[in-house]
């Protein structure tokens, strides 16, 4: 008997903003295929990232569960002992294959996936599939890849400098194709392309940067509250968490950004193109966490502010799986909910080990049962000793910082820049308080001590030393 389970195409990128999309009514950013798909398919508007850093938020992708649960809090290196998306697949009968970026701390071919092309960067110094590429297709010589100078986590930007064919974008598409393309029968495929930009170093074509860089690109946006320069400052560490720069430079850094993001939406238009993928596939777009990009001084990742926390999170359907599409789901999601629901959406059981939840329901029914609010957190990170923790429901946001002993609170509905921290407005203190009894419920019995179960409590030193994180 024919096997008609639907393929899964799952993409990934590395540090997109949930804002940058052009269907987001972004001033400038121009992604007209995920546009479409976004239009046809299923697009989550309050989808964040629970720990929006790289390791942890793969991590959370690939076994649905929360970063609390899964071992990392920040970027480590530890053991995945668990169900993953790829390994439940492959035990299903599916074939299972990754393009591109991993970083998961496991290998992939550990965690359920027959076959991989990997790297998880464009810098080179590392004898991953990638540079065997680079330096069998046209540039042999030692570290080709990073010739640019521009910095892994850093604001300098500038145009790509090999031939376009060598970029980390168009090598994690082509073997994609390539797998797409080689498959025969009817065995059922997982393929993964994880790209690593809009993630530094924000090096698109010069196509890319150009266009960009010809246009009038938003400038930042600072809160009061946030504010720690008063005006550009020079000399700062290329990969600086807290900034204010030149003008022109941070349009630079922008229009790189910009850039490899319409860099990475045209080369999607290779992967979905009706002549390479099958019509009984399962598409899904998503980014692993977000960028400052200079907004409220911040740049990078870490953050609770929405240019981190919030993904976009993209799904279409075959249409012979019956689901309902050109749909916009307001309900508040997760990136652990991702396995759960393709697991759900090819039948196969989901794992008792998943936290997540599948999304099918909301995307059947608006009015279906779901949670009310996501719970996210950091530990150790700059933005206060011992992180940060948020709650939200993708319209009112509560933050709190433990190493600050500070507390934030937004009304995203109507401040989607969270220019305004209403913390200490007497108006909002009845909601306020019912937000931090939320976040109160998911920290008692912690054993970092952030809340004796009725208030919360500082945490004016590092308390990384008390969660379940390996260095890496």
């Amino acid at each position: 008997m024919a096997d008609n389970r639907p393929n899964i195409l799952l993409i990934m990128t590395d540090q997109q903003r949930g804002d940058c999309l052009g269907i987001e009514d972004h001033p400038v950013l121009q992604t007209p295929n995920l546009d479409y798909m976004a239009a046809s398919g299923v697009r989550f508007r309050r989808a964040y990232s629970a720990c929006p850093v790289c390791v942890p938020a793969r991590r959370t992708v690939i076994t649905g569960r929360k970063p609390s649960n899964h071992g990392a809090l920040q970027n480590a290196s530890a053991p995945l002992p668990w169900p993953t998306l790829p390994g439940v697949l492959r035990d299903a009968g599916y074939r299972t294959h990754l393009s591109g970026k991993a970083h998961w701390g496991p290998p992939a071919t550990e965690l359920g996936f027959d076959t991989a092309e990997w790297a998880d960067s464009p810098i080179s110094g590392v004898d991953n599939d990638y540079q065997r590429y680079v330096r069998e297709n046209g540039a042999p010589w030692h570290r080709a890849s990073d010739a640019h100078g521009m910095p892994s986590n850093g604001f300098p930007g500038r145009p790509w400098h090999l031939d376009e064919h060598l970029h980390f974008t168009n090598w994690c598409v082509q073997k994609g194709l390539e797998f797409i393309d080689a498959q025969t029968g009817d065995q059922p495929w997982f393929l993964a392309v994880n790209f690593i930009h809009p993630h530094q170093p924000v090096t698109p074509p010069a196509h890319y940067f150009d266009k960009y860089m010809a246009m009038d690109l938003p400038a930042p946006y600072v809160g009061d509250w946030a504010r720690v320069f008063y005006g550009p400052v020079r000399g700062l560490q290329p990969e600086c968490w807290r900034l204010c720069l030149d003008p022109p430079v941070m349009k630079a850094t922008r229009a790189g950004y910009y850039g490899c993001i319409e860099h990475i939406d045209h080369q999607i238009a290779r992967l979905v193109s009706n002549r390479v993928l099958p019509q009984n596939t399962i598409v899904v777009f998503a980014s692993d966490h977000g960028e400052m990009l200079g907004d409220h001084q911040w740049l990078r990742k870490r953050n609770p502010f929405e240019p981190s926390a919030r993904v976009p999170l993209l799904m279409k359907f075959p249409n012979h799986l019956g689901l309902p599409q050109a749909r916009v789901i307001d309900h508040p999601v997760e990136l652990m909910d991702m396995m759960p629901t393709l697991l759900d959406a090819v039948g196969v059981p989901i794992p008792d080990t998943v936290d997540g939840q599948s999304a099918l329901p909301i995307i059947r029914d608006p009015n279906a049962e779901w949670r009310d609010y996501v719970h996210g957190e950091c530990a150790n990170v700059p933005t206060s000793n011992s992180g940060m923790q948020y709650v939200t429901d993708g319209k009112r946001k509560y933050v709190w910082l433990p190493g600050q002993g500070r507390e934030l609170f937004f009304d995203v509905e109507n401040d989607p820049r969270e220019m305004t921290n209403l913390a200490d407005d007497p108006e909002w203190a009845e909601e306020i308080a019912r937000w931090r009894s939320r976040l109160i419920a998911e920290l008692n019995g912690r054993p970092e001590g952030f809340t004796d179960g009725e208030r919360l409590i500082a945490q004016p030193g590092p308390t990384a030393a008390t969660l379940p994180v390996w260095e890496g």
